[in-house]
């Protein structure tokens, strides 16, 4: 019995040879990359009209982020905050969907490299990211805080993690805080090690945003934990894209318009949050 084969796109075949240069100079060089962008070699943009060509846009995301990017019950559905609001998305576009997971420490260079045309992951926009990517308008706003264990009253402002101990991915913007604050920093990769190297006493704190850590509190028992400091700062999470996805970008920018007119993303927001969080 004969099979038909459809030949790959000129875009699927752009990601393969440029994902295999990237590789390749990741092997040869020794060294890895971080959110701030790699100095190997980069794909270029994508653009609306290859993805509609397409029918598919592949989107980035860790699978272990709950609420935002996670698996049900560990082994369930891939779904989340970020995960329905980029299908949402999607279907404004027109086009399906394709979720990649991938840790966080390796998600920005395999967009560097052309496996993927976006991430979807709670990615904050900072002045450093935007040096080398371009971003969407925000689909997320929250302040960050720093979690103690229950009882401590040794942390009462930033200033006070002069000297402590805190767990974080080591590429998040929460990382720079505790290091901008005097903290040691234990690396870590997400939020669930965090927590348990906070509630194990190995740590004195960890730095997220608040809607995380309200997720965690009321999806778990007695966890321990509570917030000691909210900062001043904002998270401003938002789609992931290489420079010269313009019109994508612009293109998502006008689907996330919609979705907040029609009000999708303030239900989506309440069914994870209680309140709307994307604006």
């Amino acid at each position: 019995m004969s099979s038909k084969r459809t030949a790959p796109s000129l875009r699927t075949l752009r990601r393969i040879a440029v994902g295999a240069v990237a590789a390749t100079a990741l092997a040869l060089s020794g060294c890895g990359s971080d959110s701030g962008g790699s100095s190997g070699e980069k794909a270029g943009g994508v653009s609306l009209q290859e993805i509609k060509d397409e029918g598919t846009i592949t989107v980035a995301t860790e699978g272990t982020y709950r609420p935002f990017t996670f698996h049900e019950g560990g082994s369930g559905e891939l779904t989340g905050y970020d995960v329905e609001v980029m299908r949402a998305v999607a279907d404004e576009l027109g086009v399906e969907v394709k979720f990649e997971e991938t840790q966080w420490d390796a998600i920005f260079t395999g967009l560097d490299a052309g496996r993927f045309d976006m991430i979807a992951n709670q990615v904050s926009i900072t002045p450093e990211r935007e040096k080398d990517y371009l971003f969407s308008t925000p689909y997320t706003v929250s302040p960050g805080v720093v979690v103690v264990r229950e009882g401590d009253t040794s942390i009462k402002s930033l200033d006070d993690l002069a000297g402590k101990t805190t767990a974080q991915s080591l590429t998040s913007n929460w990382f720079e805080m505790a290091k901008s604050a005097g903290a040691q920093v234990q690396g870590v990769e997400g939020w669930a090690q965090a927590v348990a190297l906070l509630q194990q006493e190995r740590v004195d704190a960890t730095i997220n945003d608040k809607l995380t850590f309200l997720d965690y509190e009321t999806t778990e028992d007695d966890t321990g934990l509570e917030i000691a400091v909210e900062t001043d700062e904002e998270a401003r999470n938002a789609f992931a894209f290489r420079k010269g996805s313009d019109d994508l970008v612009k293109a998502v920018d006008e689907a996330l318009a919609t979705l907040q007119k029609d009000g999708t993303l303030a239900e989506i927001s309440e069914k994870y949050f209680g309140e709307d969080v994307s604006s």
